[in-house]
């Protein structure tokens, strides 16, 4: 048995080892002081509620700041929890289920703040009407919350909780600040590590250290959060995805796939018929992506059964049907296993780029030129779309790799050369453009890393140490890419760099051990195995 296997046995045992998700005990949501004005009974649920929603277990929170409310209408943090209770802080348009879970406390913000029993208590209710009824879209409600924390904060600067839910409205101000998102970011951070530091069975300071870096350059700060954070809050499929933000960053494959086997096992366990799944569609994107990188097609094609059952459960829902589109293009261009199909125009952007990628390399360039125009379309429709720009330039620039290679092998080296030039051009452009954008913070995006398609091509066409560059770039982006790190040891040893190659075809050997795949059995005969 491999030390790959090894591994996947134990986190696997150590996963089913959980709690079921509807578990509410306090030992499965984290630690933490939360003093209040509420009557002993309602303050346990409220206690419960407020540790679900620092986990964004928010149907569960819900249920916990509801219930406190039937025991103390007038406890005015219950209808605080539960304003936060409908949205994702991060992303969405305006949801008007947050303002109406204030009015049922009352119809005026005076009425309101009448019934909040002391400043700090007024203070978070101020922030609740900021997120839920400042003037504005969502970006300018998110920046009124920041603000209205900030200044609770500024009053309460050695409160735990009033830190930890600044550290998120600066998380959530963050997405609507424009150049000084990253620095407000790191200032989230910065809280989120002081009150992990304090304690580290906090869920909100874990899961706050975690979003705060979320990106390859950052990643490792948060690799201990992330590690705790797997066991603080069980009770939550999104307590038991998040860890994996940072475990991508890191290529740890195994962790990758089995915390989201466990996240959509939680979320599955606290379904119910009309309620949103999100949490099963984003872990099933993330599951597949991990087990894909270790090579297992079954449990690829097994993430794709569950999307499907998803769907059916919830027709017409738009993240069910992208989420099941983007697994089962993923799935053909991850394996490399390529699939033709009939180009039309219902296609969404990730079939257009796996049936693009596919024509060019089973040889049909007629098709993968229809492909690359359709793209190129669509990408000329939206021109701030850059992953849509990315994919047309990779389908197009590798069907021109592909003409001028059949064009060479037949001897028409003038027109061959030129095309060559003209792909790899694209590609650079390509390249530039996406590295004008913030370093990938989860899965591939667009499905085929620009810089690895762009290595792959150069090494087809000759230029192994320029593809050498481009793999090495890939794999800072995107540690132990299993395809990155194949295509960079094919690399160097082209160019006879023979321990570069071993070293590459080791780091791909201790990711991929199965010997069905032609890779481990090129890796293993290149290191002697």
């Amino acid at each position: 048995m491999s030390r790959t296997t090894l591994l996947r046995t134990a986190l696997l045992a150590a996963v089913f080892a959980l709690p079921a998700a509807q578990a509410a005990d306090l030992d499965e949501i984290g630690t933490f002081d939360f003093p209040s004005s509420a009557s002993p009974e309602a303050q346990e649920y409220f206690i419960q509620g407020v540790g679900f929603l620092h986990s964004f277990g928010r149907t569960q929170a819900r249920e916990a700041f509801i219930k406190a409310q039937e025991l103390d209408p007038d406890f005015a943090l219950a209808y605080w929890g539960e304003t936060f209770t409908y949205q994702h802080p991060f992303f969405g348009p305006v949801d008007e289920r947050p303002g109406q879970a204030l009015m049922k406390l009352g119809s005026t913000s005076e009425e309101r703040l009448a019934k909040a029993a002391t400043e700090r208590e007024k203070g978070f209710l101020k922030a609740a009407e900021a997120y839920a009824l400042a003037p504005g879209g969502m970006p300018e409600r998110r920046l009124a919350w920041m603000q209205a924390m900030a200044d609770l904060y500024e009053k309460f600067p050695d409160d735990d909780e009033v830190k930890a839910f600044y550290t998120v409205s600066m998380l959530s101000g963050a997405t609507a600040s424009g150049d000084m998102r990253e620095r407000i970011n790191m200032q989230a951070g910065s809280l989120a590590l002081e009150l992990f530091k304090d304690n580290d069975n906090h869920p909100g300071a874990a899961h706050y250290v975690i979003h705060s870096f979320d990106d390859p350059l950052h990643a490792p700060l948060a690799l201990e959060a992330a590690l705790k954070y797997a066991d603080i809050a069980p009770a939550v499929s999104h307590a038991r995805h998040m860890p994996t933000h940072i475990f991508i960053q890191h290529g740890m494959w195994d962790r990758v796939a089995m915390w989201n086997d466990s996240a959509f096992q939680a979320a599955r366990d606290l379904w119910k018929p009309g309620d949103e799944v999100g949490d099963q569609n984003h872990s099933s994107d993330w599951g597949q992506y991990g087990d894909l990188q270790l090579g297992d097609l079954e449990r690829s094609k097994m993430w794709i059964e569950r999307a499907v059952k998803t769907l059916e459960e919830n027709p017409g829902d738009m993240r069910s049907t992208n989420t099941l589109s983007t697994m089962q293009a993923r799935h053909i261009i991850e394996s490399e296993q390529w699939e033709l199909r009939e180009l039309n125009d219902e296609l969404a952007n990730s079939e257009l780029l796996a049936l693009g990628l596919s024509a060019a390399h089973l040889g049909e360039l007629a098709l993968a030129e229809q492909v690359a125009e359709m793209l190129g379309n669509r990408a000329s429709d939206q021109p701030n779309n850059a992953n849509l720009q990315v994919m047309h330039a990779e389908v197009a620039a590798l069907t021109m790799a592909k003409h001028a290679q059949q064009q060479l092998n037949e001897g028409l080296t003038t027109d061959g050369l030129p095309q060559q030039e003209k792909a790899i051009e694209l590609l650079n452009q390509a390249v530039a453009l996406k590295e004008a954008q913030l370093p990938p913070r989860g899965a591939a995006e667009p499905l085929k890393p620009i810089h690895e398609l762009t290595g792959e091509v150069l090494l087809a066409l000759g230029q192994p140490k320029d593809a050498a560059e481009r793999f090495e770039q890939s794999l800072l982006r995107m540690p132990n890419r299993p395809l990155s790190l194949i295509g960079a040891a094919r690399a160097y040893s082209a160019m006879n760099e023979q321990e570069m190659a071993k070293e590459k075809y080791q780091a791909y050997l201790a990711i991929r051990g199965d010997d069905s795949h032609p890779a481990v059995r090129e890796a293993r005969q290149q290191v002697g195995e």
